[in-house]
Parts: structure tokens; C-alpha cells; sequence
């Protein structure tokens, strides 16, 4: 995921049943119509070069809208324009380096062929991807738009229905996996639910932290993502909401070895073993995510937390060996987590500084909030490692 591809080019194209010029009013951003689907909210040049200053609809961390400067060349009246960005209020100028974006629109018939290309160099398949359907969504919208008038927002990708669907979904398909009896389906509805319930504590710490617009997306057999609805704001919001994806689960994993043992106690067997696995996968999947990896939870939170590279490379160490600690603790034979160590050192390496840059430096986290995340780390990790103990003694 994380391979450089390089100069990579993604082509969207659709035929929509619209006038040619109507349809130009809307993409190009200084016609009647460049607010059709609320991203734009106004475009003023700079220069007689083609420099323009864009205000988008989309909120930065100060909670005002994101200001971007492009530059449009190649431009043909009613057919085709060029947009290169030089910057923004949100990203570093390098994001941007190597992006290109072309739109292209010819006659056909009685209808209007719509083209985009954007041209940028990637690390890793999964933002390619990304662009590719946000492209195809814009086209899509913009069809509704042109039959319609009205511009639709959200889509039935991000429904809270299709999310649900995509949950179920992703437990019948890992239940083959775990053998095909109700046993089986038993453990892929709730290693489904154990992700559902990560990714909602992540959601919940965006909310807390002033996210107006935070989401859930479920992907069948990858897993979920919770995104906020602006970019971070200061380096205690990125510990913070990192850790919280493990954070909220710690406050069930008491409670679920708790109801297990009373359902135990009153002879509800099946009970008891059901809340058993349930606070054992939580654990265990909770506490693999604090492997202190660059884009792993736990490498989110010590990388705001630590005050240098030397604390941080000694944090991760004592971090990644008392995960490796707790695995020998709980059963797991040595090779298999001398090659876990092998892999997580790997990845850290590999994915080292592969974050989006920010326009400017987040605000510095202070000190007590250091000592305060610092500790509700060791808490969560002492939590959910004491789970992982506990249901591999009472499932084994």
C-alpha cells in the first residue's frame, strides 16, 4: 500500500445530457454556475497570468474555509482548461507538486461528454484509488445536477443502510475463515463488531475535539476508518484521537470480563464463552493497533508525545517489547513473534515520514497533556493486556 507508483494519470470520462456551454457554467470556476455543488465558494484572479485565488467550502483547522492559488493554462472557452495548484491553507506547497488536473468537455449529440484527468505521483494504490471514485462521484453528481438543478450531497457509499450492509457483509465473508457452523459466524460478527466499536472511539474523539462533519466508513474485509471533518488542529487532537479508538474499548473490556463471569456463575455457558471471545478480540486487536508503526495508532500517539527522536525511538522499543512480552505471556510460540517483531520494525521503517505534510506546524502539545496522554496510554495497554491474559486462560 505503501509503493511508490510514481507519475501516475487517472481518466474519468461520461456522456450527460446536457448543453455544452451549461454545463462549462458550472466546471469552470468563474462561471454563473461554479457553485453547483457548494465546493466553490468564490474565485478572484491574482494576475493576468491565469493565477487565481480559490476560497473552498471545505473547513480547515481554524474552522474557516480552505483558501487554495492555482494557475489554469490551456484554457479554450466552453471546451477545456488546465489547473495546476501552487498552494493552500491546509497542505504543504510539495503535496501539490506534481498535480495536474485537466477538464475537457466535447459535443456529442444531444449530449455533452464530461472529461477529467488528474495527473499527481503516488505512494501507494489506496489514495489512486481514492481519486479515481471521487471522480466518478463528481461526474455522477453533476448528471443529477444537469437533469435536476439540485446537487445531491453524500452518497450511498457513506449511507448509514449501505454501512450496516457493509458490516454484515464483512462478517459473511470472513465466516468461511473460521469454519462455516455457528461457531464460525459467532466469531466473524464479532471480530466485525470489535472494528465497529475501534473505529466509533475514533469517531467519538473527532466529535469531542470540535468535528463538526465526523464519519464512519466500513470496507468489507479491510476494516473501517473514522474521518474527521477538518484537519488536525494541534498534536494533543492527533494523540487524542488515535488513542481513542483503543481508549473506548478499554471501557468495555471490564465490563465484558465482568458479565462474563456472572453469566458463568448462573450457568449460561454459552454466554459466558460468547463475552469471553468478545473482551479476547477486543483486546487482542485493540492492543496489536498500539504497535508503535508510523501509521499505527500507537505510533500516532508516541510520535506527538515524545519530545525528540531519541525518546521516541526508545519509547517504541520498550513499546513493541512489551507487546512482544505480552504475546510469549499469553501462549504465542516464539517464532512467531520474533517474526512479528521482524515485520513491525520493517513497517515502521517503510512508512517513516509517509504522512501528509501540513501547511503549518501543528500547535505543540503541552506538558501536562504529554504526561496525561503518556499515562492513558500505559492504562489503555495495561487494559486490554489484561484481557488478552484473562480470555486466553479462560478459552484455552
Amino acid at each position: 500500500m505503501t509503493v511508490p507508483l510514481g507519475l501516475r494519470t487517472v481518466t474519468v470520462s461520461r456522456a450527460i445530457e446536457a448543453d455544452r456551454k451549461r454545463l462549462w457554467q458550472a466546471l469552470w470556476p468563474f462561471g454563473q454556475d461554479a457553485a453547483w455543488s457548494d465546493e466553490i465558494l468564490s474565485a478572484e484572479p491574482l494576475d493576468g497570468e491565469g493565477t487565481v485565488l480559490i476560497k473552498l467550502s471545505w473547513e480547515g483547522r481554524d474552522g474557516r474555509p480552505i483558501e487554495r492559488k492555482a494557475r489554469f493554462d490551456d484554457v479554450v472557452e466552453g471546451s477545456r482548461f488546465s489547473m495546476r495548484v501552487i498552494e493552500d491553507t491546509a497542505l504543504d506547497p510539495s503535496f501539490w507538486a506534481d498535480y495536474r488536473e485537466t477538464t475537457e468537455l466535447v459535443c456529442e449529440g444531444n449530449a455533452t461528454r464530461v472529461t477529467l484527468t488528474q495527473t499527481d505521483r503516488y505512494r501507494g494504490v489506496a489514495f489512486l484509488i481514492f481519486r479515481y471514485f471521487a471522480m466518478r462521484r463528481e461526474l455522477a453528481k453533476l448528471q443529477v445536477w444537469a437533469r435536476t438543478g439540485t446537487y445531491r450531497k453524500g452518497g450511498w457509499f457513506e449511507h448509514p443502510v449501505s454501512q450496516i450492509g457493509f458490516a454484515l457483509l464483512s462478517a459473511f465473508i470472513l465466516w468461511p475463515f473460521f469454519g462455516l457452523n455457528p461457531g464460525g459466524l459467532a466469531l466473524a460478527a464479532i471480530l466485525t463488531s470489535v472494528v465497529a466499536l475501534h473505529e466509533l472511539g475514533h469517531m467519538a474523539a473527532f466529535r469531542l475535539t470540535g468535528h463538526r462533519r465526523a464519519r464512519m466508513i466500513f470496507i468489507p474485509l479491510l476494516g473501517g476508518i473514522a474521518i474527521g471533518g477538518r484537519p488536525y488542529d494541534s498534536r494533543f487532537e492527533v494523540a487524542f484521537v488515535a488513542l481513542m479508538g483503543a481508549g473506548f474499548s478499554a471501557f468495555l473490556v471490564p465490563l465484558l470480563i465482568a458479565a462474563s463471569g456472572l453469566a458463568g456463575s448462573e450457568g449460561h455457558r454459552l454466554a459466558a464463552v460468547l463475552l469471553a471471545t468478545l473482551a479476547g478480540c477486543a483486546s487482542l486487536f485493540n492492543i496489536a493497533n498500539l504497535v508503535p508503526v508510523w501509521k499505527f495508532d500507537g505510533g500516532q500517539v508516541l510520535r506527538q508525545i515524545c519530545p525528540g527522536p531519541i525518546a521516541l525511538a526508545l519509547a517504541s522499543f520498550l513499546l513493541l517489547s512489551a507487546l512482544l512480552a505480552l504475546g510469549w505471556r499469553a501462549g504465542f510460540p516464539p517464532g512467531f513473534l520474533l517474526v512479528a517483531g521482524a515485520v513491525f520494525s520493517v513497517l515502521s521503517l517503510i512508512t517513516v515520514g509517509s504522512g501528509v505534510k501540513p501547511r503549518h506546524e501543528l500547535k505543540p502539545i503541552h506538558a501536562f497533556d504529554r504526561l496525561a496522554m503518556a499515562g492513558a496510554l500505559l492504562a489503555v495497554f495495561a487494559i486490554h493486556g489484561y484481557g488478552v491474559l484473562w480470555a486466553s486462560a479462560q478459552l484455552m
